[in-house]
């Protein structure tokens, strides 16, 4: 047998950086953050997280928000090969959880073409911590046994056209539409049209795990005027379904315009 050969990190790491709150990523990802040489973070990762990156690396904000020129997304795919190519190890810093609504397909696919290897580090996604925090289950034996992660926005910003809305407002089990602020009235109307109660209880959860994070509680059919009351900007993430109403409000959130929702 010829010599044992070590075996490389590859060179670029996709972390999720969980939401909001920096402590929620994991020990793993929070190594290669601090290995990376050249870090690209999307604009929601908790800044605290940056101050982990070591001294002398190069960090690049691609991260998209309204009103300020943003890279397209197929600068930020030559932006990892380019790096790739040039340092051992690059770090694509994700909110969240990178395979969840962050386009880590496309980043996979361009390395790939370009024969780079590459690791997902999972992390934390925002209807986790959002039940975590809200002090719910989005399972539930008997009553819940089904979980349905959906886009509140497609890529206009406009209702997702493309959604099985019929399925949605007929499937018993919990609901969570990420980026759902521009679409609420739209999102709770087609599935009461199609079906779905307008009692069931419904929250909302303005930045979640960050230290502004709201939980605006209510019911489906009123949610969204709830919602726009509560002046909700994105980020956020609506959920909908039987074990909301066991909501409790822990001392670290803000309940805002809380109703009863049993």
């Amino acid at each position: 047998m010829g010599p044992c050969r070590i075996a490389r990190t590859p060179r670029v790491a996709f972390v999720g950086a969980g939401p909001g709150d920096p402590e929620l990523i994991t020990l793993k990802g929070l190594r290669r953050l601090r290995e990376a040489e050249v870090v690209l973070h999307d604009r929601l990762v908790p800044p605290e997280l940056l101050d982990e990156v070591r001294p002398g690396a190069t960090i690049v904000d691609v991260g998209k928000a309204p009103g300020r020129r943003c890279l397209g997304q197929g600068e930020i795919n030559w932006l990892l090969v380019d790096w790739a190519r040039r340092r051992e190890r690059v770090v694509r810093l994700k909110g969240g959880d990178p395979a969840l609504f962050g386009r880590l397909g496309e980043e996979i696919e361009a390395l790939r073409a370009a024969g780079i290897a590459f690791e997902i580090v999972p992390g934390v996604t925002a209807a986790t911590a959002a039940a975590a925090h809200a002090g719910i289950s989005l399972t539930a034996r008997g009553r819940a046994s089904t979980l349905v992660f959906a886009t509140g926005t497609d890529h206009g910003g406009g209702l997702p056209a493309a959604l099985d809305w019929d399925f949605l407002a007929h499937v018993e089990g919990t609901l969570v539409f990420y980026m759902p602020v521009g679409s609420l009235p739209s999102i709770t109307a087609a599935l009461t049209t199609l079906g779905r109660d307008p009692r069931e209880p419904a929250i909302l959860i303005e930045r979640v795990g960050m230290a502004a994070e709201r939980v605006i509680a209510g019911r489906l059919g009123d949610i969204a005027e709830e919602g726009r009351a509560a002046g909700v900007e994105a980020p956020a993430v609506l959920v909908t379904g039987p074990t909301v109403a066991a909501a409790s409000a822990p001392l670290t959130v803000r309940r805002v315009r809380c109703h009863a929702v049993m």
